[in-house]
């Protein structure tokens, strides 16, 4: 990792040197000018600094992590390729800290080489992204058989729950949780990442009340705006017409999922949702959009620019993306400088009762005991080079670990070129991606109603519920037990103008 030094420069002056000068060393003694390579030489008795070599001074520069780092506390959601824990960091700065901890195992990844690259790119997008309305990676990290995300642990839970409590959303709540998601994908959008998987379940809240996007297993690097990607996969409620006739698709099909969410806080459930899978997919490519009567003006507008069946209508299609959506008349109230610096209150604040409070997320899985079972399987070294690089560590936490000290010394010659370094963000290294892809059949962590198509976390920390349809009257969000569907599949379409590598 290069060394970044700041340095102030000034203009040149003259400096007469005099013989007293600080620069020259008075050297005591013979020096051999032809000295022995092999001579051994007694460093017992003189004047000199010793240090023991340690794991504490060696490769200072990262935080070595491992499980016996962390205290498993409570289980936060379970699949086929691992499980999401709420953990207590042991060690460290950040010691006694609470995180959300997920864990792979590599033997199930490898099966599938989609597996492996949307494993790789959920973790570069992770490293590669700060920001306030997304969760943060604080550590990435591997054994012999799994791999570890260390993720921010947000006690609000998911905004699908919340949802599911209050049934719909008042325009000005809606208004709310939109301004901050809109911020979340522009941002996104500007590194080329666009999300394809945005809906209730992986909106998660902090103990204020913002959200914070997370489960970046869908996600899709290197897309700029007149690059488009072929790969069909989603959640068919909240799917693009473009994703599903697979004819490429780019940063505008996060702006129909966007149109999707604000339809469905509203009104209790997605536009356009049938009683099965084919029935939906029908009505997302040929239904007509209608609206409640009790939705006002500006937010029927913005729906039927949002949710343009042709992308390159789309209210945020490229090149304007999200500014287009900012200007529009639903956010007239909204002051976009203080949404970004969270200076509006939330519309909710989550009953919680501390930092480790898990009351908002599925008690199925948090009475479980919280156990990091055995790998019963080894990875060649071969298959286990597939994942170099997966460590990580955030350079928040290294700025605090490596504060810059001053060593003492007796002679500028032993204080050698510099006494510490600067770590540096590793801003750009390809990020792995979570959890599983496609190809295989996969369930669900909390299976309810939505219909799941393509590579989907399967240890999300906070994962897959569904929304209902509503009955007659004012729409009421509720479980659809006929609506169970655990398949998952991805379809990448070879070949094609436009079409992209995963990574």
């Amino acid at each position: 990792m290069a060394t970044v030094f700041d340095i102030e420069l000034h203009d040149v002056e003259t400096v007469e040197l005099s013989s007293d000068s600080d620069t020259e060393i008075e050297i005591e003694g013979y020096i051999d000018e032809n000295p022995n390579p092999n001579e051994v030489i007694d460093l017992t008795d003189g004047d000199f600094d010793t240090v023991e070599i340690t794991e504490a001074n060696v490769n200072p520069t990262e935080e070595r992590m491992s499980p016996k780092d962390f205290d498993l506390l409570k289980v936060l959601g379970k699949g086929g390729y691992g499980k999401v824990f709420q953990c207590r960091k042991r060690t460290g700065a950040d010691a006694g800290k609470i995180f959300a901890m997920k864990v792979l195992r590599k033997a199930s990844i490898v099966r599938n080489q989609k597996d492996v690259s949307h494993t790789k790119a959920e973790r570069n997008i992770l490293e590669s992204v700060m920001h306030p309305f997304i969760v943060q990676l604080n550590y990435a990290f591997q054994t012999g058989g799994k791999l570890y995300l260390v993720l921010e642990y947000l006690n609000g839970g998911e905004l699908f729950t919340h949802l599911e409590n209050e049934g719909i959303f008042m325009e000005d709540c809606s208004t709310f949780y939109l301004a901050e998601i809109i911020l979340a994908l522009e941002h996104l959008h500007s590194l080329g990442i666009i999300y394809r998987d945005l809906k209730p379940e992986n909106i998660l809240l902090d103990q204020e009340g913002h959200v914070k996007l997370t489960d970046f297993g869908l996600s899709k690097e290197h897309i700029q705006d007149n690059t488009r990607t072929l790969t069909f996969c989603g959640t068919i409620e909240y799917m693009a017409p473009e994703i599903i006739l697979r004819l490429g698709h780019g940063k505008a099909a996060d702006w129909w999922s966007l149109g999707a969410l604000l339809y469905d806080m509203t009104t209790g459930a997605p536009p356009f949702h049938g009683g099965n899978r084919k029935a939906t997919i029908e009505l997302i490519l040929r239904g007509k959009l209608t609206f409640p009567q009790y939705m006002t003006t500006d937010m029927k507008d913005i729906l039927r620019r949002l949710l343009k069946k042709k992308p390159q209508d789309r209210l945020g299609a490229p090149p304007d993306d999200a500014k287009a959506i900012k200007k529009h008349p639903f956010f007239k109230h909204i002051n976009w400088e203080d949404v970004m610096n969270k200076r509006i209150e939330p519309p909710y604040k989550p009953c919680v009762s501390s930092e480790d409070d898990v009351s908002q997320f599925d008690p199925k899985f948090t009475r479980q005991t919280p156990v990091d079972s055995p790998v019963d399987s080894f990875l060649s070294e071969s298959v286990n080079m597939i994942f170099e690089g997966f460590t990580y560590v955030a350079p928040s936490i290294l700025e605090d670990l490596y504060k810059p000290s001053i060593l003492k010394s007796r002679s500028p010659r032993k204080l050698g070129s510099s006494s510490y370094r600067v770590p540096t963000h590793p801003f750009g290294f390809n990020l792995p991606s979570f959890g599983p892809s496609s190809s295989h059949p996969h369930h669900n962590l909390h299976q309810h109603g939505h219909n799941h198509v393509g590579f989907h976390d399967q240890a999300a920390p906070y994962d897959a519920h569904s929304s209902g349809a509503s009955g007659g009257g004012i729409p009421i969000r509720r479980p659809l037990s006929h609506q169970h569907c655990p398949e998952m599949m991805e379809v990448s379409s070879g070949g094609g103008a436009g079409a992209l590598s995963h990574v």
